[in-house]
């Protein structure tokens, strides 16, 4: 997860910042607080309302339990936050055969009360926005994966044979 960013799939991921990382010494649970910085160009006529330029911020934090093998992260956007939030909730766990169940959820609210044409468009926006990056995102953490893989078993020792 920490080896997500970057990736050719994710190019809008431009920085990676950890401001924590901790282990809980009675449950072995790792926190990590990061802040992701993107570049996006956002439509003009965001800019031109809400202002803000193609620099953007969003803080994570995510949970990694050894002991359920489950890994959670949350993210919030920082930039433009009082005129919209864009929550995410991302789940890796076991499934019973082996393999990873993903859940993926976002709330997006924008708080532009006296447009309400603004503020559905600016929602749609987000949301669009959101399942682009969102499908990105699962495709380069995919690739991630599959790298980190390929390495550990490259790195097993080879048997000899009798």
């Amino acid at each position: 997860m920490w080896h997500k960013y970057p990736n050719p799939h994710c190019s809008h991921v431009v920085t990676v910042d950890v401001l924590d990382r901790s282990v809980n010494p009675q449950t072995g649970v790792i926190r990590t607080e990061r802040v992701l910085g993107c570049k996006q160009r956002a439509p003009i006529w965001i800019v031109k309302l809400f202002g803000g330029s193609e620099d953007a911020f969003v803080r994570e934090i995510s949970f990694v339990d050894p002991s359920t093998q489950t890994t959670t992260i949350s993210s919030v956007n920082l930039t433009l936050s009082q005129f919209a939030t864009c929550h995410e909730n991302i789940r890796y766990s076991p499934a019973a055969d082996g393999r990873t169940n993903f859940h993926q959820s976002a709330e997006i609210q924008a708080r532009v009360a006296m447009w309400r044409s603004a503020t559905d468009k600016l929602e749609h926006w987000l949301a669009q926005r959101f399942e682009q990056n969102a499908q990105l995102g699962k495709v380069g953490f995919t690739d991630v994966l599959r790298k980190l893989w390929e390495e550990a078993k490259d790195q097993q020792p080879a048997h000899a044979s009798a």
